[in-house]
């Protein structure tokens, strides 16, 4: 059973995430919050799957929970989706950097937001190529600095080439074909860059790729 905790300071919003994931047998919405305070809070109480969070909210809004949750030794296996009214805004990369697990746009096909919750609690991140491609113009027009000591000294050359894959959005299976490995090898290899790295996701395998200089924008 998938849990999963809503975190919107709209009700209307809220109510419709909940009728969607009430109609699945493998998911279960154990709580609902309206802002980002009483989201920790719940999110401590139920150690749920999944957060789903809005970004802007009154008290503690969707990055600084994301950041606490993050930063919770007790919260490790909750992943965190960022809820957003549009594919890419301006504080969607600073809430990858918080920790989240991705994010979805509330204007979600009902089907794919389903399936998007499902994928967050395998542990693999909401970030399509199409979103990769985004964050990359974010760091053509603003690039940020460069990251000293983010531990790629430690990675092998075939887990930085799987962790550059992952930075150009590619699956499991697509890595696996990039370098001619089995996909459960191509997993093998994130798996140990995302421990080297103390990363707790895919999706901060990809701000990490960038902010250590592994990959830059013109690359692709």
């Amino acid at each position: 059973m998938i849990r999963v905790l809503l975190v919107d300071d709209q009700p209307l919003i809220r109510s419709g995430f909940r009728a969607l994931l009430d109609l699945e047998d493998d998911i279960e919405v154990v709580a609902e919050a309206a802002d980002g305070a009483e989201g920790l809070a719940l999110a401590r109480q139920y150690l749920p799957d999944i957060v789903l969070i809005d970004i802007q909210m009154p008290v503690v809004d969707g990055i600084e929970a994301t950041r606490r949750i993050a930063a919770d030794p007790d919260l490790a296996q909750v992943h965190v989706v960022i809820l957003t009214n549009y594919g890419m805004d301006e504080y969607v990369l600073d809430a990858l950097r918080a920790g989240a697990a991705g994010f979805l746009v509330k204007d979600i096909v009902p089907d794919d937001f389903v399936h998007a919750v499902r994928v967050a609690a395998r542990g693999d991140a909401l970030l399509a190529p199409s979103i990769t491609r985004k964050l990359i113009n974010r760091y053509v027009t603003q690039p940020l600095p460069t990251v000293a000591g983010t531990g790629l000294d430690e990675l092998t050359a075939r887990e930085r080439e799987a962790v550059a894959l992952v930075a150009q959005g590619l699956s499991n299976d697509q890595i696996a074909d990039r370098m001619v490995i089995s996909p459960l090898t191509a997993k093998t290899h994130i798996n140990r860059a995302m421990t080297k790295l103390h990363a707790r996701d895919r999706a901060q395998l990809v701000v990490l790729a960038y902010e250590s200089g592994l990959v830059t924008p013109r690359g692709f």
